[in-house]
């Protein structure tokens, strides 16, 4: 792998030359007693070393260094409760931070964690593909999204299994408890489709501009991302209209998701255009580790993804998001798109 951080040649005891004086040594999985917010994590990582955070949210993917190299990393997280989906039925997780390593390899590194509590938040709205699993075998895309950041944004992932437009905007512990969150200058990033199964495309249409008013009301800026595909293939090698996320009614919600965005002149992100090219591309069933398999996971699941392709269908909004040249997209690490 190409290094374009910082490399330091470091004895791993001695702290780096502008070091915080909170700087510690992590082995294997640490945890910080800190409250609920915005922390940036600074890490010395060597080895084939990465960190997962909270509820197995990929922090930085995994380095590969020389013997005796360092390579220095920060990324913005979010320390909430529940640490998972906002409906807390995994439960409410640890308190504090955790850090888990991660990588083929992994190795001891000098952690730093700072308070940053004026953190500018890409916020996530949207169901289980993209939601934070705290148990395998399921990833969500947004799960692996904060990898692709340095420091500065923190990836506040509210997405919820099971989650509509409709039961979004109704249950109070979603959209009505984002909403308030949603500061002045917040992207948010709406991609709600998959369980709009029985809804009408006035409703849709509806429910879709009424999240886009209120993250607007907030000061945010509200940007739609279309649903990832799933894997339903015809026998001509394509994807079904399933596979495309069209409705038990006939509606095509990413078509309709890429119409109102051209209404109200906000940004699309077209995940199902660019998951419909990569699953496509390389076939049923070389695209099947994409999703969890019956031998690899114990499922075949043609919806819900694996951590690999969490990670791949992780890089395809963020390189949406620098093509579409979202103010944020000036934190994404060049190095993993």
């Amino acid at each position: 792998m190409k290094i374009l951080a910082m490399v330091a040649l470091l004895a791993l005891g001695a702290a780096p030359a502008a070091a915080s004086p909170h700087w510690t040594v992590c082995d294997g999985s640490c945890s910080f007693d800190v409250p609920p917010g915005d922390y940036e994590i600074e890490a010395f990582l060597t080895g084939q070393t990465g960190l997962d955070v909270e509820a197995r949210r990929i922090a930085l993917a995994p380095v590969d260094t020389m013997a005796g190299q360092y390579v220095h990393r920060s990324v913005t997280v979010e320390v909430r409760t529940p640490e998972g989906m906002p409906s807390g039925e995994d439960g409410p997780g640890t308190p504090g931070l955790q850090v888990r390593l991660t990588g083929p390899s992994p190795k001891p590194i000098r952690i730093a964690v700072t308070p940053k509590p004026r953190a500018p938040r890409i916020f996530v709205i949207s169901d289980s593909t993209a939601a934070d699993w705290t148990s395998l075998p399921k990833n969500g895309w947004a799960q692996a999204l904060p990898e692709f950041f340095r420091a500065g944004p923190s990836v506040r992932n509210y997405a919820q299994s099971g989650a509509s437009t409709v039961s979004y905007l109704a249950d109070a512990r979603y959209f009505p408890r984002v909403r308030p969150m949603i500061r002045p200058g917040d992207e948010v990033l709406i991609q709600l489709a998959h369980n709009d199964k029985q809804t009408t495309e006035d409703v849709y249409r509806a429910n879709l501009a009424t999240l886009i008013d209120g993250v607007r009301a907030q000061g945010g800026a509200p940007v739609l991302v279309t649903p990832p595909v799933r894997h339903r293939f015809g026998a001509d090698g394509k994807l079904t209209p399933l596979g495309l996320v069209v409705n038990n009614l006939g509606v095509d919600l990413p078509a309709v998701m890429r119409d109102v965005a051209r209404q109200r002149k906000i940004p699309l992100l077209d995940l199902t255009a660019r998951s419909q090219a990569l699953v496509e591309g390389l076939g049923e069933a070389a695209s099947w580790p994409l999703y969890l398999t019956l031998a690899h996971d114990g499922v075949d699941d043609a919806t819900h993804l694996s951590r690999y392709g969490a990670e791949q269908y992780a890089a395809l909004v963020a390189r949406a998001m620098a093509e579409a040249r979202l103010p944020f997209s000036l934190f994404l690490r060049p190095e993993r798109l």
